[in-house]
């Protein structure tokens, strides 16, 4: 859809009738208008860049040629973000994102790592600017988590965030050994998109069964003494949602129904797709053999995402959440598979 349709439907006098819908045409105008006012500012940049040129060739002055080149690296890297955030334009892309972080095989360890990954993909969302939400957080006896669910709103953050979907594997030496001996342990992300209000899910209240528990905590003056917590599951396909970060049993009531929506929208997604691994069913195990991508930090240093065979020594940026070139590898490269 043009802007100038946008506009038109903005103007509408009956446009804010329905707010969750005005919202988000209000959200994919400002995504349009970002793309072309992109383009326009690269373009002015590349004929300045051009001009100089010409000028410093005339002229012989090599300092101005050198910043005419500065300037056209940084249109065409411009440029390419363009056709990246170009490539995700898939009707889910450029909303938000549910996550769910899952402790596998390792035993504390792996409660541990999960932990890991839920600051790993926190941190990487605050770079992007993203709001960041923790729904629920179930903390292991020993040590870290495990699950959390974490919604994420913000520009994109389900077209970038879906390539966090999977097992990540962790290889150190435990630091819960007292032997010191090497541990590997797994922790899995599911990333489902967080769809719009105006996306019909049908849910039947027969299908759904509605459980209340008081929500954990660290005590004190803050700690939940009423059974506010919910947990939703759909019994037809057993998943399960859960919310606890409200004060008010209603309020975590319409969060988990909200994220039971996403889940069961991404369900049916699956299944027309046939992709048997997003079936809640038949998810594969959390351990050998199914990772995407793997973090050793003993006897070297080193991620290596399984995917796209890209290897990277940097694994403390890494898990300080500098994700992009792991993020943009795997999905340029998904797109050339469908292409």
């Amino acid at each position: 859809m043009k802007i100038e349709e946008l506009d038109s439907i903005a103007s509408r006098p009956n446009f804010w009738d329905d707010q969750k819908k005005a919202q988000t045409l209000l959200r994919n105008k400002k995504q349009l208008e970002q793309i072309i006012g992109t383009y326009d500012t690269q373009q002015r940049a590349l004929s300045d860049a051009e001009v100089l040129l010409e000028l410093a060739i005339e002229m012989s002055d090599d300092a101005s040629a050198t910043e005419a080149e500065t300037q056209a690296a940084a249109v065409a890297k411009a440029l390419d973000d363009m056709e990246f955030r170009r490539m995700l334009s898939g009707e889910l892309d450029g909303g938000g994102a549910i996550l769910q972080i899952t402790a596998g095989a390792g035993g504390v360890d792996a409660s541990d790592w999960a932990m890991m990954l839920m600051r790993m993909l926190i941190r990487y969302a605050e770079r992007k600017g993203w709001k960041v939400e923790v729904n629920e957080e179930t903390m292991a006896e020993e040590a870290g988590i495990k699950s959390a669910t974490l919604t994420v709103a913000g520009d994109y953050a389900y077209g970038l965030l879906k390539a966090e979907n999977g097992v990540h594997r962790l290889v150190r030496v435990s630091p819960f050994d007292a032997n010191g001996r090497r541990q590997t342990s797994f922790a899995a992300v599911t990333v489902t998109a967080d769809i719009d209000d105006d996306i019909e899910v049908d849910i039947k209240d027969e299908d759904v069964r509605i459980d209340t528990y008081r929500a954990g905590g660290a005590g004190g003056q803050h700690v939940n003494k009423t059974d506010s917590a919910v947990r939703m599951t759909h019994i037809p396909t057993g998943i399960v949602v859960q919310c606890q970060n409200e004060r008010s049993q209603h309020s975590n009531k319409d969060k988990a129904y909200k994220m039971l929506r996403a889940k069961l929208y991404d369900y049916e997604l699956a299944l027309r797709e046939e992709k048997a691994h997003a079936d809640a069913k038949a998810r594969l195990k959390i351990e050998w053999g199914s990772q995407i991508r793997s973090y050793v930090l003993f006897p070297y240093q080193q991620v290596n995402d399984h995917r796209t065979e890209l290897k990277t020594s940097d694994v403390a940026g890494v898990l300080d959440g500098d994700l992009d070139q792991l993020i943009r590898t795997f999905l340029l490269k998904s797109a050339n598979a469908v292409s």
